[in-house]
């Protein structure tokens, strides 16, 4: 298991995550990366024992969570479409592609796994359906991306993408002379709370073995059950299907 302290589900967890994050929130220090993937392995070992699984992390970037991974005795692997983020390293286990292609053979990985990288994709469905498709009868999909309408939507233009997208991108460039990592439209697009909950529900080949914050605490999952508030509230949603 990884080697970042382990601190429980409740608040303290909470907390300590947002506090790595609140450092540097567009360009997280590693030391984030590392409590994340950590956090991460966790939370997915809830559900299903990762030591010899096949992961295959879709938006891996750099790899920010193989060392995670394979601390856990995975098989880890990661798929990345930037150029720049797979030359950060020359660690194997490295591949070039697109989240809504995956160059990865259907039915074939124990575990899909992607952070915080559906709601930078133009076509949130398709990604989700290549998710489906690669992993093997039986096997995990670990699903969680930041909602639109989360305090954090906007990445680094919030809160003012309560405004619109397009709106908030604008005020950006114009208090720091240059655009936002994330561009509306291009690399960000909205995804909302409700949508993807109805589409996991709408799949005939996947089960919903559990659907929650992924950063709060477990007590709060019936935020879930409230339209409206959850798209706010949730702040990342995560999914975790079985396929059939």
């Amino acid at each position: 298991m990884p080697s970042v302290p382990y601190v429980g589900w409740g608040l303290r967890r909470s907390w300590t995550l947002f506090t790595e994050h609140r450092k540097k929130p567009v360009d997280p220090p590693p030391s984030f990366y590392r409590l994340v993937a950590a956090d991460s392995v966790r939370q997915l070992s809830r559900y299903v024992s990762v030591a010899g699984q096949s992961v295959l992390d879709v938006g891996g970037g750099p790899g920010y969570f193989r060392d995670a991974f394979l601390e856990a005795g995975s098989r880890y692997c990661w798929i990345e479409p930037d150029v720049s983020e797979l030359a950060v390293t020359d660690v194997p286990g490295r591949i070039r592609g697109s989240a809504l292609a995956l160059p990865v053979r259907t039915d074939s990985v124990d575990i899909c796994y992607t952070s915080n990288v559906l709601e930078h994709v133009p076509d949130a469905w398709q990604m989700c359906s290549e998710l489906v498709r690669v992993t093997r009868p039986g096997g995990l999909i670990y699903l969680s991306y930041c909602s639109w309408l989360s305090p954090w939507g906007g990445h680094e233009t919030a809160p003012w993408h309560y405004l619109g997208g397009r709106r908030a991108q604008a005020r950006y460039e114009r208090l720091n002379g240059e655009p936002p990592k994330n561009i509306y439209g291009e690399t960000m697009f909205p995804v909302y709370v409700g949508d993807t909950l109805a589409w996991a529900r709408s799949r005939q080949d996947v089960v919903v073995i559990d659907a929650l914050p992924r950063y709060l605490p477990d007590w709060s999952k019936p935020i879930l059950k409230v339209p409206g508030v959850r798209e706010v509230l949730t702040w990342n949603l995560l999914l975790i299907l079985r396929k059939i």
